[in-house]
């Protein structure tokens, strides 16, 4: 694979620490959510694993909307991170399950529908996914 951008980030401290960037941009502290036990005063890895998901499939559909020659105007996408037991409480790991809802007001729905389909299978996030956790996409157009 011929590498465009690396992003550079290390967590100290694990759910209840530090990430930060090398850059610096991305630098905050880190919480248990109320689920898990914790406080809920902080972000999670499951929000900030929902807000790349979000942003780069948002990407994806304008990328592919551009392909296509359509217009989309902005571009919307929900991310819903769940965690849970992944071994249906043996207690040997957990996972995820993502929901993106996408709204794409400058199309009908099919159109809405058949340009979140082409994202979906263009979506780095996606592709990393893909047959590895439970993703379900639902599209809602504007038109």
């Amino acid at each position: 694979m011929q590498v465009l951008y690396t992003a550079d980030v290390t967590a100290e401290g694990a759910r209840h620490g530090h990430v930060r960037s090398s850059d610096g941009l991305l630098d905050l502290d880190l919480a248990l959510p109320p689920g898990m036990g914790g406080k809920g005063d902080k972000m999670n890895p499951e929000q900030l694993f929902g807000a790349g998901y979000a942003a780069c499939f948002g990407g994806a559909v304008e990328y592919m909307a551009q392909q296509a020659g359509k217009k989309t105007g902005v571009v919307s996408v929900r991310a819903r991170v769940g965690v849970g037991p992944f071994d249906e409480g043996k207690g040997e790991g957990f996972t995820l399950r993502v929901e993106l809802d996408v709204t794409i007001p400058e199309q009908d729905q099919a159109s809405a529908e058949e340009l979140v389909g082409a994202a979906h299978r263009a979506c780095p996030y996606s592709n990393a996914t893909r047959g590895n956790i439970e993703v379900v996409v639902r599209a809602q157009g504007g038109k």
